[in-house]
Protein backbone atom coordinates (compact mmCIF):
# COMPACT_ATOMS: atom_id res chain seq x y z
CA UNK A 1 0.00 0.00 0.00
CA UNK A 2 0.96 3.70 -0.70
CA UNK A 3 1.63 5.89 2.09
CA UNK A 4 -1.21 8.41 1.60
CA UNK A 5 -3.48 5.08 1.51
CA UNK A 6 -2.26 4.16 4.38
CA UNK A 7 -2.89 7.09 5.81
CA UNK A 8 -5.87 8.08 4.91
CA UNK A 9 -7.40 4.74 5.27
CA UNK A 10 -6.69 5.07 8.62
CA UNK A 11 -7.86 8.80 9.30
CA UNK A 12 -11.60 7.06 7.09
CA UNK A 13 -11.85 4.59 9.77
CA UNK A 14 -10.72 6.63 12.94
CA UNK A 15 -13.32 9.26 12.11
CA UNK A 16 -16.19 6.73 10.63
CA UNK A 17 -16.01 4.10 13.54
CA UNK A 18 -17.72 6.10 15.77
CA UNK A 19 -19.55 8.75 14.45
CA UNK A 20 -23.35 7.42 13.10
CA UNK A 21 -22.25 7.39 9.74
CA UNK A 22 -20.74 3.97 9.17
CA UNK A 23 -16.96 2.92 9.07
CA UNK A 24 -17.63 -0.47 7.14
CA UNK A 25 -19.21 1.75 4.33
CA UNK A 26 -16.31 3.87 3.99
CA UNK A 27 -14.30 1.19 4.11
CA UNK A 28 -15.61 -0.95 1.29
CA UNK A 29 -16.23 2.46 -0.98
CA UNK A 30 -13.34 4.58 -0.20
CA UNK A 31 -11.23 1.93 -2.49
CA UNK A 32 -13.46 2.11 -5.00
CA UNK A 33 -14.37 5.40 -5.82
CA UNK A 34 -10.62 5.80 -5.80
CA UNK A 35 -9.74 2.84 -7.94
CA UNK A 36 -7.54 1.34 -5.24
CA UNK A 37 -6.47 -2.13 -4.99
CA UNK A 38 -8.44 -3.47 -1.65
CA UNK A 39 -6.36 -3.00 1.84
CA UNK A 40 -6.59 -6.12 2.85
CA UNK A 41 -7.43 -8.40 5.92
CA UNK A 42 -4.34 -7.89 7.97
CA UNK A 43 -4.90 -3.55 7.63
CA UNK A 44 -8.30 -4.02 8.83
CA UNK A 45 -7.55 -5.99 11.84
CA UNK A 46 -4.57 -3.05 12.53
CA UNK A 47 -7.20 -0.16 12.34
CA UNK A 48 -9.42 -1.63 14.58
CA UNK A 49 -6.93 -2.05 16.80
CA UNK A 50 -6.44 1.51 16.68
CA UNK A 51 -10.06 2.72 16.95
CA UNK A 52 -9.70 -0.11 20.30
CA UNK A 53 -7.04 1.91 21.96
CA UNK A 54 -8.88 4.85 21.18
CA UNK A 55 -12.06 4.36 23.39
CA UNK A 56 -10.58 2.39 25.97
CA UNK A 57 -8.35 5.34 26.44
CA UNK A 58 -10.95 7.62 26.28
CA UNK A 59 -13.31 5.53 28.51
CA UNK A 60 -10.10 3.99 30.90
CA UNK A 61 -11.82 5.59 34.08
CA UNK A 62 -15.69 4.16 33.35
CA UNK A 63 -14.11 0.93 32.41
CA UNK A 64 -12.25 0.67 35.46
CA UNK A 65 -15.03 1.43 37.48
CA UNK A 66 -17.30 -0.57 35.68
CA UNK A 67 -15.41 -3.81 35.47
CA UNK A 68 -14.73 -3.73 39.47
CA UNK A 69 -18.39 -3.22 40.31
CA UNK A 70 -19.38 -5.88 37.51
CA UNK A 71 -16.95 -8.22 39.33
CA UNK A 72 -18.26 -7.24 42.73
CA UNK A 73 -21.64 -7.90 41.56
CA UNK A 74 -20.59 -11.35 40.53
CA UNK A 75 -19.34 -12.20 43.76
CA UNK A 76 -22.09 -10.42 45.91
CA UNK A 77 -24.80 -11.60 43.74
CA UNK A 78 -26.70 -8.42 43.71
CA UNK A 79 -25.96 -4.76 42.35
CA UNK A 80 -22.78 -2.86 42.84
CA UNK A 81 -22.44 0.46 42.24
CA UNK A 82 -21.87 0.86 38.06
CA UNK A 83 -22.48 -2.79 37.94
CA UNK A 84 -25.34 -2.63 35.59
CA UNK A 85 -23.21 -0.98 33.19
CA UNK A 86 -21.49 -4.23 33.07
CA UNK A 87 -24.22 -6.80 32.74
CA UNK A 88 -25.71 -4.23 30.11
CA UNK A 89 -22.52 -3.82 27.92
CA UNK A 90 -21.73 -7.78 28.35
CA UNK A 91 -25.81 -8.96 27.16
CA UNK A 92 -25.91 -6.11 24.65
CA UNK A 93 -22.97 -7.62 22.76
CA UNK A 94 -24.63 -11.62 22.32
CA UNK A 95 -27.50 -10.51 19.73
CA UNK A 96 -24.44 -9.27 17.60
CA UNK A 97 -21.94 -12.41 18.09
CA UNK A 98 -24.97 -14.60 17.05
CA UNK A 99 -26.02 -12.48 14.21
CA UNK A 100 -22.01 -12.60 12.91
CA UNK A 101 -21.35 -16.20 13.15
CA UNK A 102 -25.11 -17.18 11.48
CA UNK A 103 -24.60 -14.75 8.94
CA UNK A 104 -20.90 -14.10 8.17
CA UNK A 105 -20.81 -15.26 4.77
CA UNK A 106 -23.91 -13.23 3.77
CA UNK A 107 -22.41 -10.17 4.74
CA UNK A 108 -19.23 -10.45 3.54
CA UNK A 109 -20.30 -11.14 0.48
CA UNK A 110 -23.90 -10.25 -1.50
CA UNK A 111 -24.26 -7.42 1.27
CA UNK A 112 -21.53 -5.78 0.51
CA UNK A 113 -23.05 -4.12 -2.57
CA UNK A 114 -22.87 -0.26 -3.40
CA UNK A 115 -26.73 -0.37 -3.88
CA UNK A 116 -27.50 -2.03 -0.42
CA UNK A 117 -24.77 0.38 1.24
CA UNK A 118 -27.04 3.16 -0.08
CA UNK A 119 -30.04 2.19 0.78
CA UNK A 120 -29.03 1.64 4.39
CA UNK A 121 -27.25 4.78 4.52
CA UNK A 122 -30.22 6.90 3.18
CA UNK A 123 -32.79 4.86 5.40
CA UNK A 124 -31.17 4.45 8.67
CA UNK A 125 -29.86 8.37 8.41
CA UNK A 126 -33.33 9.33 8.22
CA UNK A 127 -34.41 7.07 11.18
CA UNK A 128 -31.57 8.08 13.01
CA UNK A 129 -32.92 11.75 12.70
CA UNK A 130 -36.63 11.02 13.59
CA UNK A 131 -35.19 9.11 16.98
CA UNK A 132 -33.21 12.41 17.44
CA UNK A 133 -36.62 14.31 17.33
CA UNK A 134 -38.99 12.23 18.72
CA UNK A 135 -37.01 11.33 21.61
CA UNK A 136 -37.58 11.96 24.79
CA UNK A 137 -34.20 12.77 26.16
CA UNK A 138 -34.58 12.44 29.35
CA UNK A 139 -32.24 9.58 31.23
CA UNK A 140 -28.67 8.63 31.21
CA UNK A 141 -26.81 5.88 30.62
CA UNK A 142 -27.14 4.59 34.40
CA UNK A 143 -30.59 4.15 34.04
CA UNK A 144 -30.31 1.43 31.41
CA UNK A 145 -32.36 -1.52 32.62
CA UNK A 146 -32.94 -5.21 30.39
CA UNK A 147 -35.81 -3.38 27.86
CA UNK A 148 -33.40 -1.01 26.95
CA UNK A 149 -30.58 -3.93 26.80
CA UNK A 150 -32.46 -5.98 24.09
CA UNK A 151 -33.55 -3.07 22.12
CA UNK A 152 -30.06 -1.69 21.48
CA UNK A 153 -28.52 -5.17 21.51
CA UNK A 154 -30.81 -6.16 18.51
CA UNK A 155 -30.05 -2.69 16.37
CA UNK A 156 -26.22 -3.35 17.24
CA UNK A 157 -27.03 -6.51 15.13
CA UNK A 158 -28.93 -5.24 12.52
CA UNK A 159 -25.61 -2.97 12.15
CA UNK A 160 -23.81 -5.92 10.86
CA UNK A 161 -25.42 -5.09 7.33
CA UNK A 162 -22.69 -2.62 5.71
CA UNK A 163 -23.75 1.03 5.85
CA UNK A 164 -26.24 1.16 8.43
CA UNK A 165 -23.53 2.07 11.28
CA UNK A 166 -23.26 0.44 14.33
CA UNK A 167 -22.63 3.70 16.13
CA UNK A 168 -25.67 5.55 14.54
CA UNK A 169 -28.33 2.01 14.84
CA UNK A 170 -27.17 2.13 18.69
CA UNK A 171 -27.68 5.57 19.37
CA UNK A 172 -31.30 5.86 17.37
CA UNK A 173 -32.26 2.58 19.41
CA UNK A 174 -30.96 4.39 22.60
CA UNK A 175 -32.43 8.07 21.83
CA UNK A 176 -35.51 6.02 21.48
CA UNK A 177 -35.82 4.47 24.60
CA UNK A 178 -35.30 7.89 25.97
CA UNK A 179 -31.77 8.59 26.75
CA UNK A 180 -29.73 11.73 26.28
CA UNK A 181 -27.81 12.28 23.26
CA UNK A 182 -24.76 11.72 25.75
CA UNK A 183 -25.95 8.92 27.09
CA UNK A 184 -26.58 7.25 23.83
CA UNK A 185 -23.43 8.40 22.43
CA UNK A 186 -21.73 6.98 25.93
CA UNK A 187 -23.53 3.64 26.09
CA UNK A 188 -22.72 2.93 22.22
CA UNK A 189 -19.08 3.57 22.34
CA UNK A 190 -18.83 1.03 25.53
CA UNK A 191 -20.58 -1.17 23.42
CA UNK A 192 -18.33 -1.00 20.75
CA UNK A 193 -15.35 -2.29 23.25
CA UNK A 194 -16.43 -6.10 23.07
CA UNK A 195 -17.49 -5.96 19.36
CA UNK A 196 -14.30 -4.45 18.48
CA UNK A 197 -12.59 -7.26 19.95
CA UNK A 198 -14.58 -10.00 18.76
CA UNK A 199 -14.57 -8.49 15.33
CA UNK A 200 -10.44 -7.95 15.42
CA UNK A 201 -9.91 -11.55 17.05
CA UNK A 202 -11.92 -13.26 14.50
CA UNK A 203 -10.12 -11.65 11.55
CA UNK A 204 -7.33 -11.95 13.45
CA UNK A 205 -7.67 -15.68 13.54
CA UNK A 206 -8.02 -15.35 9.84
CA UNK A 207 -5.22 -13.89 9.26
CA UNK A 208 -3.11 -16.01 10.60
CA UNK A 209 -4.43 -19.16 8.70
CA UNK A 210 -4.37 -17.33 5.77
CA UNK A 211 -0.70 -17.40 6.50
CA UNK A 212 -0.30 -14.12 4.33
CA UNK A 213 2.74 -11.83 4.30
CA UNK A 214 2.81 -9.04 6.37
CA UNK A 215 3.81 -5.07 6.13
CA UNK A 216 4.19 -4.37 9.37
CA UNK A 217 5.27 -0.88 8.77
CA UNK A 218 2.22 -0.27 6.58
CA UNK A 219 0.15 -1.91 9.98
CA UNK A 220 1.50 0.17 12.96
CA UNK A 221 0.71 3.50 10.48
CA UNK A 222 -2.92 2.03 10.25
CA UNK A 223 -2.91 2.06 14.14
CA UNK A 224 -0.83 5.13 14.87
CA UNK A 225 -3.60 7.29 12.76
CA UNK A 226 -6.77 5.27 12.98
CA UNK A 227 -6.22 5.56 17.54
CA UNK A 228 -5.12 9.19 16.99
CA UNK A 229 -8.33 10.41 14.89
CA UNK A 230 -10.60 8.02 16.65
CA UNK A 231 -9.55 9.46 19.84
CA UNK A 232 -10.32 13.12 18.42
CA UNK A 233 -13.03 12.11 17.10
CA UNK A 234 -14.44 11.36 20.22
CA UNK A 235 -13.50 13.88 22.37
CA UNK A 236 -14.86 16.56 19.49
CA UNK A 237 -18.40 14.63 18.86
CA UNK A 238 -19.28 13.94 22.54
CA UNK A 239 -18.66 18.06 23.40
CA UNK A 240 -20.41 19.11 20.39
CA UNK A 241 -23.51 16.66 19.97
CA UNK A 242 -25.90 18.41 22.48
CA UNK A 243 -25.73 21.32 20.73
CA UNK A 244 -25.47 20.47 17.02
CA UNK A 245 -28.01 17.19 17.84
CA UNK A 246 -27.95 14.13 14.68
CA UNK A 247 -29.32 16.43 11.46
CA UNK A 248 -25.52 16.84 10.08
CA UNK A 249 -25.55 13.53 10.24
CA UNK A 250 -28.57 12.47 8.94
CA UNK A 251 -27.97 15.07 5.94
CA UNK A 252 -24.60 13.61 5.44
CA UNK A 253 -25.89 10.09 4.93
CA UNK A 254 -28.74 11.42 2.76
CA UNK A 255 -26.07 12.73 0.25
CA UNK A 256 -23.55 9.88 0.08
CA UNK A 257 -26.26 7.80 -0.08
CA UNK A 258 -28.04 9.97 -3.60
CA UNK A 259 -24.34 9.88 -4.79
CA UNK A 260 -23.92 6.32 -4.68
CA UNK A 261 -27.40 5.91 -6.02
CA UNK A 262 -26.09 8.36 -8.97
CA UNK A 263 -22.80 6.57 -9.61
CA UNK A 264 -23.91 2.72 -9.57
CA UNK A 265 -27.84 3.13 -10.83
Amino acid sequence: MELMHIILLAIVQGLTEFLPISSSAHLILFPKLNGWADQGLAFDVAVHVGTLSAVIWYFRHDITVILRDGFASLAQRKKVGDSNLFWAVGLGTIPVGLAGLLFKDLVETSLRSPLVIAATTIIFGLLLWWADVQGRRVRNEHTIGWRDVLVIGIAQAIALIPGTSRSGITMTAGLMMGLTRAAAARFSFLLSIPVIVLAGGLNALELIQAAQPVDWTALGLGVLFSAVSAYLCIVLFLRMLERIGMLPFMIYRLILGGLLLWIYL
